[in-house]
């Protein structure tokens, strides 16, 4: 996992999981502190995310919440995309263009 970025959007690469969920967690928290407005996670070039991941994402809107700023995902990929709806985060994220729930597959 690679995260590039200033505190305004930040690209996530790679895999978000168990093993790289203390430093994504150290880097996004250190984005939502030092940053205004909205905080942009592109995550185009994310190839999979875990539980653990997923927790991070959720953690650090929370901390954005606390700091009056808004996470917001940007290129969720589809599969992606089917874990957000199926545990029903689409509705609690910022999801830019939102997600096209009716075309998913039924998980």
């Amino acid at each position: 996992m690679h995260i590039r970025g200033d505190h305004a959007e930040l690209v996530v690469e790679g895999r978000l999981d168990v093993r790289s969920a203390a430093d994504a967690r150290t880097v996004l928290h250190s984005a939502v502190d030092d940053g205004a407005g909205d905080l942009v996670l592109d995550l185009s070039a994310l190839d999979s995310w875990d539980a653990t991941g997923l927790g991070v994402i959720m953690g650090a809107h929370r901390r954005a919440g606390r700091c009056g700023r808004r996470l917001v995902l940007r290129d969720v990929p589809p599969q992606m995309q089917r874990l957000l709806v199926a545990t029903r985060l689409h509705r609690i994220l910022a999801i830019e263009g939102g997600l096209a729930v009716e075309s998913l597959p039924r998980v």
